[in-house]
């Protein structure tokens, strides 16, 4: 890793992982209300565990912590990317809106993997 990232924030990936959080609670806002509980409910929670896995990894004294976390990230990534498509096959999710966020999902991953690589 750089010298310059003095905090997870510093990180475009962490910075990604936020934007796509933003989108997805934007997004949940117009599912129905009896779905508060169930889908919206266990995206946002995947969603948000992303840049937390991000975030805590990289506070971590050691670098083989912060992969581990990174991988926590790449799972909470599988499981938004799932939720996304049952989203949409169950009438949720517009397709349009699907594709703008598996997008950004699958940049988050590649940059996951990146990193992942970078750090071993």
């Amino acid at each position: 890793m750089e010298g310059k990232v003095k905090s997870y924030e510093d990180l475009l990936i962490w910075q990604r992982a936020i934007g796509l959080a933003k989108a997805v609670y934007e997004r949940t806002r117009s599912f129905p209300r009896e779905e508060l509980y169930g889908l919206a409910s266990q995206l946002r929670r995947a969603v948000v565990s992303v840049p937390s896995n991000i975030a805590e990894g990289q506070a971590r004294q050691h670098t083989k912590e912060f992969v581990q976390f990174l991988y926590h990230s790449l799972g909470s990534l599988a499981e938004v990317d799932t939720q996304l498509i049952i989203a949409e096959a169950i009438g949720l999710l517009p397709r349009e809106d699907l594709e703008v966020l598996q997008k950004e999902v699958t940049e988050i991953r590649k940059m996951t993997h990146a990193l992942i690589q970078k750090l071993q």
